[in-house]
């Protein structure tokens, strides 16, 4: 789980607009923030197979978030990924 704090940075980097705290791009940013907390853990406790998979979800979820934005809106779809230091 994400800190309140961590999770209003985030919210306040990616948002489209000023009330936004749902689009795409936010929801993008937070689950690769998870991501990469829950591949920490993952490190330290390598049989932890319950949040692998939870780990794999989040993934996929990402990625599908990720292909929609490539799909709907091209140079958004280009700022995040570059934000967020993804390969594509």
């Amino acid at each position: 789980m994400l800190k309140t704090t961590t999770k209003k940075k985030i919210i306040k980097e990616f948002q489209v607009h000023e009330k936004d705290t749902g689009s795409a791009d936010v929801q993008a940013a937070i689950l690769t923030e998870q991501i990469e907390a829950l591949t920490k853990h993952l490190k330290k406790h390598p049989k932890d197979n319950h949040s692998r998979r939870g780990l794999l979800k989040m993934v996929s979820k990402r990625k599908k978030l990720i292909d929609y934005l490539a799909k709907d809106d091209e140079k958004r779809y280009k700022s995040v990924v570059k934000k967020l230091g993804l390969k594509k």
